[in-house]
Formats: C-alpha cells, structure tokens, sequence
C-alpha cells in the first residue's frame, strides 16, 4: 500500500533537520512517506546573521510568495501538510493557488489572522491561548475553522513535548 505523503514546513528559524521535527517525523513516519521543508530555503531567505526581525521581514517582503512558487513547482500530487508558524501560512496560501491538500495542520501560523479565504481543503488550527498574535475567535467563527486553543501555552507550542502527541494523533486521525 502507499503511504499518503506529508509534507512538513518548518517555522521561521528552519534548519536542515531541527531536532523537534524529528519527534514528529518519528511518531508519524510509519503511516506516510514525508518529505520536509526548510522554509528558509523554499523563501530563499538570507539567515546568515539569523536576527529574528530581519528574517521575518523578508518573508513579508516577498519571501512567502517566493516560498509558495517553489513548492507549487516541487509538489503536484495530493499531500497532507503540517506547517509551523510561518510553514502553516506557506502551506495556506500554496493550497489557496492550486496545490493539492487534502488536509492541512497549521501549528502558530498567527499570520492567518489577515486570511479571508479558505483553501478548499480539512483545516485544523493550533494557537497558544497565551500567543498574543492568535486570530480572535471571531475569525474562526467567520471562516468555519476548527481551531484547537492550548491552554498555557505561547507561540512556541510544538516544540512542547506533551503537545506533539496531541498534534500527530490529529494527523494519523486523518487517515480514517
């Protein structure tokens, strides 16, 4: 049998193969064929001084566009996407311009917020209650999104430990 194909996005800092990513692919390595992305690379993004502000002002200033054209040129069969903060938003935006997600799990993808479209595809969200750049729920509300709030937690949540189980469990629930 094949296994459905995940495709995991990075957050904002990437990385070749961050440490947390690895937990994630372990738990979920024995239902699909994964494939991740350093959205650093995808964006093309400069990271060599690796200031947290410089970088996310080159995503905003073209680098999620450049990040959404070249997965829209690396993945044209149907996947299932887990995207981080920045990775969730990359992952929102390629589905809105043709990339073929069945589900999406965007994990602290804040930047949601400004969305008024939804791809046409599942969506489940995550957001630290404590994050304060979380969509209100009047956002959710309004674009019929499941949204799962974590309570005591900040923008950070995946790299928790006891959040990944949660997170992965939701994605292997996808399968049924």
């Amino acid at each position: 049998m094949v296994k459905p194909r995940l495709l995991i996005l990075s957050d904002l800092f990437g990385g070749k193969d961050p440490e947390w990513v690895k937990i994630y692919t372990d738990l979920l390595k024995s239902k699909f064929e994964i494939q991740y992305y350093d959205v650093l690379e995808l964006a093309n993004i400069d990271s060599d001084n690796f200031i947290e502000s410089k970088i996310h002002n080159q995503f905003l200033n073209g680098g999620i566009d450049k990040a959404v054209q070249n997965l829209l040129q690396l993945e044209t069969e149907k996947v299932i996407i887990l995207g981080f903060s920045i990775g969730g938003t990359i992952a929102w935006n390629a589905s809105l311009k043709g990339l073929n997600v069945a589900h999406l799990f965007a994990v602290s993808s804040t930047r949601l917020r400004y969305e008024t479209e939804i791809p046409n595809s599942i969506i489940k969200l995550y957001f630290g209650a404590k994050d304060p750049n979380k969509p209100n729920p009047k956002w959710s509300l309004d674009l019929n999104i499941d949204n799962e709030i974590l309570e005591a937690n900040s923008h950070q949540l995946y790299l928790i430990e006891n959040n990944i189980p949660l997170i992965c469990n939701d994605i292997l629930k996808s399968l049924q």
